[in-house]
């Protein structure tokens, strides 16, 4: 009897991928010409108080307001609260007079983008972006937990939906102007990242558990400018959002994740350098100084590197300035300012870091968990724990809280500061707090 022909290698790769053994396929890339990069060199003008995305017009968290209110309840410094339909984790953005926010009704199945009015709390209106398809998620995340982005014309929000990443962009009014499928998109735990505005593209992080990739898409009409595929290391995805910050004369598209630190080209999607660690999975934004990226991961690996950002293709061995594996934040990002770093990690552990050598300047527990992010503005530091509690700490280097200021039970989405006034999402209300 004649033995068998084996079967050639392709065919046995092909069979096992087939019944989910393994993953070939990948995202289609897409490269920018020369025109379409030129087209999308313009300016962007932001006032001075306005919250126009996620982390602040610097994209850092620091705010620049110097008159706020240390202490509030629901009777004392509360200009105004109202009602917020749904669940979500999304911090609020706004410009001018609007105070944008996304939630999800998970009854009926509803990714929704909200206006409210930012001296009243009046809500101006409301933008169903899809309905039906919702996708497998965290118990801790949300359907609507990436935060709304506004260039002045557009409201541009990411929403996973079935099985794609989608951008929709609407007009100020709500209005939908365009909506684009930026990539397919297999969820484990579901969406947490929030889009990136530079200049005219907007930039969203594909991460997930099959065909990871990086995308930009012109604000002004959804076309798909420049989309670049990313390896993936484990099966979980990742969360983070990408930050900008200008370093070595240029500026850079920073994105932790996936067992990588990558520095991207904003406008073309080219990468500049990499750097192993910190994490397989990454949940928070990286913080910059002006010569240093901070990248916190906190899945399986639980590391926080600070890497020179001057360097080009694997700077693993050659920009590492400092490393810890000590007390690391997963989801709440790291916040620097005037030459400290301030981590509140996921467990309520407050530390103060020397930024340039790692050095511990103090550490203390606050207590309770947290997943916001700590903001920093009039030389002091809000933070809000998952039961509602935000914290009040002095920033510099001696360690004090000033308040522990109570409103609800929940508490997952980062405090927003512009001018005299503190908006909170807690709950299922949306809190407008000033003197």
């Amino acid at each position: 009897m004649p033995r068998p022909t084996p079967l050639p290698l392709f065919c046995i790769l092909l069979i096992l991928y087939q019944l989910g053994c393994g993953d070939m396929s990948a995202v289609e890339e897409i490269r920018p010409d020369a025109a379409r990069i030129a087209a999308s060199e313009t300016s962007l003008s932001v006032a001075a108080g306005d919250w126009p995305w996620w982390r602040g017009p610097g994209g850092n968290n620091v705010s620049q307001s110097d008159s706020l209110p240390v202490q509030w309840s629901r009777a004392t410094n509360v200009r105004w609260s109202t009602d917020i339909p749904g669940r979500g984790h999304s911090s609020p953005s706004v410009w001018g007079d609007r105070v944008l926010l996304t939630t999800a009704d998970e009854d009926q199945q509803k990714q929704i983008l909200l206006a409210y009015d930012r001296q009243s709390g009046d809500n101006l209106w409301q933008t169903v972006i899809h309905e039906g398809d919702f996708t497998v998620k965290h118990g801790k995340n949300s359907h609507a937990s990436a935060t709304p982005a506004c260039d002045g014309q557009h409201v541009v929000v990411a929403f996973i939906n079935g099985d794609a990443l989608y951008v929709t962009a609407t007009d100020l009014k709500g209005n939908i102007v365009w909506q684009r499928e930026a990539g397919p998109f297999k969820a484990v735990h579901g969406y947490g990242s929030s889009p990136v505005i530079y200049q005219s593209l907007v930039i969203v992080n594909g991460d997930n558990a099959d065909n990871s990739f990086l995308a930009a898409l012109d604000v002004r009409t959804g076309e798909i400018v420049w989309r670049v595929a990313r390896e993936r290391t484990g099966e979980y995805g990742n969360y983070a959002t990408p930050s900008l910050g200008n370093f070595a004369g240029e500026t850079q598209l920073v994105l932790h994740g996936n067992s990588k630190v990558i520095s991207y080209d904003p406008a073309s999607g080219e990468e500049l350098w990499s750097c192993d660690g910190p994490s397989e999975v990454a949940a928070c934004t990286s913080a910059c100084s002006g010569n240093l990226v901070f990248a916190s991961g906190g899945y399986p690996e639980k590391e926080m590197l600070a890497i020179r950002p001057d360097g080009h293709g694997d700077v693993t061995g050659s920009h590492v300035a400092w490393k810890t594996s000590k007390n690391i934040t997963y989801v709440p990002s790291p916040v620097y300012d005037d030459g400290l770093l301030y981590v509140v990690n996921d467990q309520g552990i407050a530390t103060c870091y020397e930024a340039d050598s790692g050095s511990v300047v103090w550490q203390e527990r606050l207590g309770g968990n947290f997943s916001a992010s700590p903001v920093l503005a009039a030389e002091k530091i809000y933070v809000s724990d998952e039961r509602g509690t935000t914290y009040v700490l002095r920033a510099g280097r001696q360690f004090e809280i000033l308040a522990e200021n109570k409103l609800e039970d929940v508490g997952f989405a980062s405090p927003v500061i512009i001018g005299n006034q503190i908006l909170l999402r807690a709950g299922h209300r949306l809190y407008s707090i000033a003197e």
